[in-house]
């Protein structure tokens, strides 16, 4: 079996139940082939997500005009790989050891320093690009590795 194609499918999977306007983002966390959490894009649980708040159905920064990764300040979302580690937290999970599994590329400069606090030791995911400038800068000075597999 080829467990990196096996859980790149299930973030996938995952991202489906975002209900984000702008993208659909899912991560898998994983320790010795076991799924420990997993995470979307998304508001904080109870909270209404754009739709619900506005009456709309379009994103408010894309009402503003904003490109994607831009104006994350008037928006309620979390990323999924913060999501993620939440839910772990919320369970009592312990995340140290574990690989992100993400159907996307580089995590943010935000979402990169909380995988490196809570243990994660490797992601994978579907391609090389950064969301921001200073990813490059905290992976290189970090102990986590990457590895681009095709999904």
């Amino acid at each position: 079996m080829d467990w990196d194609k096996y859980f790149l499918r299930i973030a996938r999977m995952v991202g489906k139940q975002s209900k984000c306007f702008s993208r659909q983002i899912g991560v898998v966390l994983v320790r010795d082939k076991s799924i420990i959490s997993t995470g979307y894009n998304g508001p904080p649980r109870g909270i209404p997500h754009c739709e619900e708040r506005s009456k709309q159905a379009i994103c408010p920064r894309r009402v503003e005009g904003y490109k994607s990764g831009n104006g994350l300040h008037i928006c309620v979302a979390a990323h999924a790989e913060l999501n993620a580690i939440l839910n772990a937290a919320r369970m009592g999970i312990c995340t140290k050891d574990a690989t992100l599994y993400c159907d996307c590329g580089i995590p943010c400069k935000n979402c990169l320093i909380a995988l490196i606090n809570a243990g994660i030791e490797e992601i994978v995911c579907t391609n090389m690009d950064y969301y921001d400038d200073l990813s490059p800068f905290l992976l290189g000075h970090s102990n986590i590795q990457v590895r681009v597999v095709g999904g």
